[in-house]
């Protein structure tokens, strides 16, 4: 009753009323979803998790006269496991709530970012973004010849003859190497069918270069229906929903520093000292690991 009685007011003052005061206007919010996903945390280095998307989303969802919700992404992928809880957090909203869903990329979305603009009903590109790489990939380092040429004698004890799979300070075992190789193949399994039951018959039914970790430009993704068009958020709601459409950026709130159960104890300087230099340090090797997945794309 109440919220018939503000949007007829509403309507009566529409000429008088600031754009944000006005419920006669269509809204759909905007969520951003930035960064390399499932990288480390902190105040010095932000990346995309669901624990870090999570309330953004359900604000933005919990919003009952929109029609629709807009998510921007940029991402260049990331942790397998949070772009598919990401994603299935963002259908399963979308479903409850019955709103369309729109991504629109900007810089990339690539891998997991993809993954995750493929929970949109709709995505959109700009010409220049990079789309695609659906595929599935580990890296790592074998320093067995340095520590063999420094004389350091290695030593690890186990239980279990798997513990020391893949161990970066001995030769790889040709088994071991197959073990990694299969679980690879059943990730990417697993991102092509959500790609393949997503898109549709957007995709084109033979061309396998399509999962083959290959990325795009949008106007080529457009080309292949890996997006449906070409545009920003702006001028596609803009097109869809009317001039007067308010698009407010919906976020999680967070705070600087982290609480700790029990508080700061022990001198709260020195805590507070150790606890920035720790997400430091974090922070750089952040920021390390995402320029990695950023230069894999050119940019």
């Amino acid at each position: 009753m109440a919220d018939s009685f503000l949007s007829s007011l509403s309507r009566r003052l529409g000429g008088i009323l600031p754009k944000k005061w006005r419920r006669d206007l269509p809204v759909v919010p905007v969520v951003r979803l930035s960064g390399a996903i499932g990288m480390q945390t902190t105040p010095f280095a932000r990346s995309l998790s669901l624990a870090g998307t999570a309330q953004a989303l359900d604000k933005a969802f919990a919003m009952k006269s929109a029609p629709a919700v807009a998510l921007l992404i940029n991402s260049p992928g990331g942790s397998p496991v949070q772009s598919h809880l990401i994603f299935r957090r963002i259908r399963a909203l979308a479903e409850e709530k019955e709103k369309h869903v729109f991504a629109f990329v900007e810089d990339a979305a690539a891998s997991g970012g993809y993954m995750i603009a493929c929970a949109a009903d709709e995505i959109f590109a700009d010409p220049c973004s990079i789309v695609g790489s659906i595929g599935v990939v580990t890296a790592g380092f074998g320093f067995d010849k340095a520590i063999e040429k420094l004389g350091v004698e290695r030593r690890v004890y186990t239980a279990g003859e798997r513990k020391v799979t893949l161990d970066p300070f001995r030769p790889a075992r040709p088994e071991d190497v197959e073990r990694l190789d299969l679980l690879l193949k059943e990730l990417h399994t697993v991102f092509v069918d959500l790609v393949r039951s997503r898109r549709g018959d957007a995709l084109p039914a033979d061309d396998e270069s399509l999962f083959s970790g290959e990325f795009w430009l949008g106007t080529q993704a457009a080309g292949l229906g890996l997006v449906d068009g070409l545009g920003d958020v702006r001028s596609i709601l803009k097109a869809r929903y009317g001039e007067d459409v308010r698009m407010p950026l919906v976020q999680s709130s967070s705070g600087l520093i982290p609480r700790r159960p029990g508080g700061f104890s022990g001198g709260v300087a020195g805590t507070l000292a150790g606890t920035l230099a720790a997400q430091a340090a974090d922070g750089a090797i952040a920021a390390v690991e995402e320029r990695a997945l950023w230069s894999r794309l050119g940019l």
